[in-house]
């Protein structure tokens, strides 16, 4: 049993769910920026960087952690500046 459960939560099924989640909630960002609706735009896609960054982490891929590292920080920044 305990197999079955290590199984389900594996680090490769986690990084499965969690980039497949973050890519449709950047996705959502990208509807609402065509749409115009801010600031709901920003805030889905410091969600979807944060899940992509976290599968960086999943996969000790630092490219990937790299570039949203950055993009998180870009937008962070941006939000808070036009505040």
């Amino acid at each position: 049993m305990t197999t079955a459960v290590a199984g389900a939560f594996s680090s490769e099924r986690i990084a499965f769910t969690v980039k497949w989640v973050a890519s449709i909630i950047q996705i959502l960002g990208y509807t609402a920026t065509g749409f115009g609706w801010t600031p709901w735009n920003l805030y889905l896609f410091v969600v979807g960087v944060f899940g992509w960054f976290a599968v960086g982490v999943l996969w000790n891929d630092k490219a990937i952690m790299l570039i949203h590292i950055v993009a998180l920080a870009a937008m962070v920044a941006g939000m808070s500046a036009s505040s």
